[in-house]
């Protein structure tokens, strides 16, 4: 995936470190918009990458509560807050079951894929 088509958001942490991530996905929960964000890694595309498999690799996520509002300039401008820790579980439960499905899909299309390659000998 190139540059253009990632979603690359910029955090300051309270030391004042600059840190990257990614909107990996984003759903909506009770009538609010969530966002999964994941580490930027420049170094690696997985799709493309040699010399690893990916299923080791350690990824920190993060959701967060995302507030659409106007700035001064007529422009839509998205805040990403931090999610209150009564909510955290539901949420956790709900990212995990998408980002199983979509595991399980990819994996199906493989498998099937395989399978035409295979009934075609």
């Amino acid at each position: 995936m190139n540059e253009e088509e990632r979603d690359i958001v910029e955090f300051t942490d309270e030391d004042g470190n600059t840190l990257l991530l990614e909107v990996l996905d984003s759903f909506f929960y009770n009538g609010e918009e969530f966002a999964v964000l994941g580490d930027v890694d420049d170094a690696c595309d997985c799709e493309a990458c040699e010399g690893h498999d990916g299923e080791d690799d350690e990824h920190n996520l993060y959701i967060m509560k995302i507030e659409t509002s106007t700035d001064e300039e007529g422009e839509e401008v998205e805040e990403f807050i931090p999610v209150e820790d009564e909510l955290m579980e539901a949420l956790i439960e709900i990212v995990q079951t998408r980002f199983f499905e979509e595991d399980d899909d990819e994996d199906d299309d493989d498998e099937e894929a395989a399978d035409e390659c295979s009934d075609a000998d």
